[in-house]
């Protein structure tokens, strides 16, 4: 294990490490998460989505017209400056990016596995992160609201489709959020491709 861990990354896999930077660099520009509500009195649908610093609707009043269903069931209006984690994401993402490029100059695998290692804890901070913020919304409600429902809450799906009252809610990776996914596949490809080729050499 420490003979793999201390080995220096072939040529072609320094070339992805330098892939997975650029990767992460097109986050800054893509958003990450989708989230699209159907209703009847919407047939056309709306959507919201979240990018690495903001969040916005899929179109024009996409968001206006979301805090505008929001407010009649009494959860709190969607801005970006709401979400306190939107202000150091951007740091976050430009501390994978760092990671990545100083891989690329001095690429010894134990630098890929500390980089899996920060993505997945990373991920899975995220994902709570985003579970809790849902769960607050939907939880969180105005008791004075126009339309209350005793014991209902409206806690979008953190993936996939729910059904709430006659509204359709489905959340799910945008292009951003695919593109991490990825970054973490290509780092998990080149370790074993590197443990491979430990294991020939023998």
């Amino acid at each position: 294990m420490q003979e793999l861990l201390l080995k220096k990354i072939s040529k072609m896999n320094r070339l992805l490490i330098l892939g997975v930077g650029l990767l992460f660099v097109s986050v800054y520009f893509l958003p990450i998460w989708h989230i699209s509500l159907a209703a009847p009195q919407y047939p056309e649908g709306l959507g919201m989505k979240i990018w690495i610093d903001k969040i916005t609707g899929s179109s024009t009043y996409d968001l206006q017209n979301i805090n505008l269903l929001n407010h009649y069931i009494g959860m709190h209006e969607i801005v970006s400056e709401s979400v306190p984690e939107l202000l150091f994401m951007p740091y976050v993402l430009g501390f994978l990016i760092f990671g990545a490029f100083v891989t690329f100059l001095h690429p010894k695998v134990y630098l890929i596995v500390l980089g899996i290692l920060n993505i997945v804890i990373l991920g899975i901070l995220g994902m709570y992160d985003f579970w809790r913020w849902e769960y607050n919304y939907g939880h969180n409600l105005n008791p004075e609201a126009p339309i209350v429902v005793p014991g209902m809450a409206y806690q979008p799906p953190l993936l996939g489709c729910k059904e709430m009252l006659n509204i359709t809610a489905c959340s799910f990776p945008s292009w951003g959020g695919i593109i991490l996914f990825v970054a973490l596949g290509i780092l998990v490809w080149v370790i074993l491709d590197e443990r491979r080729r430990v294991d020939v050499s023998k």
